[in-house]
């Protein structure tokens, strides 16, 4: 892991086109910004782990007791 230290206003540069700022410092939190191209997911990472988990639930087939459940009666 590359630990950094940044003050206001600064960034770091992932890349030639990620650019990570922090915008604001206050108490125990810290604000940044984060500059990538639109094909570039950004999320939080409990956001990125529901994802995950949701596409890992997507993908599983199904029950055997869930089809009959799926045909109309």
């Amino acid at each position: 892991m590359l630990v950094l230290t940044r003050k206001e206003n600064e960034s770091i540069m992932i890349g030639d086109d990620i650019e990570v700022k922090v915008l604001d410092l206050k108490d125990n939190q810290v604000k940044i910004g984060i500059v990538a191209p639109r094909s570039v997911a950004v999320h939080r990472r409990e956001v990125y782990l529901a994802i995950q988990a949701e596409n890992t639930n997507a993908a599983a087939p199904p029950q055997a007791d869930a089809i009959p459940k799926l045909i109309p009666r």
